[in-house]
């Protein structure tokens, strides 16, 4: 599990293609400075594997089912991507809770640059659109924001300083695709409330 607090700006220093997967190299010696093997790393918000790493570096497989649903089959040597490592048991918790498992991708509209700050509209997947409330939390990119406004087909985030300085979010521009997960939360709530009242005592009855 993640929070959405980036702890490192990484760079891709190396892909490898197959015909439906994909091998990534990446620079971060902040996330590596206590890797081992079968470590969990978030990679533009996406939970990935170590299979190899040394003082700086680390190596990752990426499967078709997550190349067909994140933006990490576009990456190319040089990019960089927001990286963060699983939550500790013992740490803080500054964001919200991230799977790391990406929804959807979506696409940035528009830029409306504030005082020290910018507004970022975005396109709301109708798929997902149940999910994203106002002042709800989402992931954009492996990064933990509050919704600030929602419509039927859009939304908009407000990235602060530090989110347009330390993350990808601050270069991104307009017609980028980003990571899009929704609050988990959100989705037990809707199937606990789809279920008819009782129904798990039934269920626990039946295997009793």
């Amino acid at each position: 599990m993640f929070t959405g607090i980036v702890e490192e700006l990484g760079t891709v220093v190396g892909v490898e293609r197959g015909p439906d997967s994909a091998v990534l190299r990446i620079r971060g010696p902040v996330v590596v400075s206590d890797a081992r093997h079968g470590a969990s790393i978030a990679v533009n918000g996406v939970c990935l594997t170590v299979t190899e790493h040394d003082a700086t570096q680390f190596t990752v497989d990426v499967m078709a089912e997550t190349l067909s649903r994140s933006s990490l089959g576009g990456l190319a040597e040089g990019d960089r991507v927001n990286l963060e490592r699983a939550l500790a048991a013992d740490g803080r918790f500054g964001g919200h809770i991230v799977q790391g498992h990406v929804d959807a991708t979506t696409t940035i509209r528009s830029r409306t640059p504030g005082d020290r700050w910018e507004t970022v509209e975005l396109d709301l997947p109708p798929q997902l659109a149940a999910y994203v409330v106002e002042k709800g939390s989402i992931t954009l990119d492996g990064v933990s924001l509050t919704v600030s406004t929602v419509t039927t087909d859009r939304f908009t985030v407000s990235l602060i300083p530090t989110t347009l300085e330390l993350t990808t979010l601050g270069r991104k521009g307009v017609g980028d695709v980003v990571n899009l997960e929704v609050d988990v939360l959100a989705k037990y709530v809707e199937r606990l409330l789809g279920r008819p009242a009782g129904a798990h005592h039934a269920d626990a009855r039946a295997t009793s």
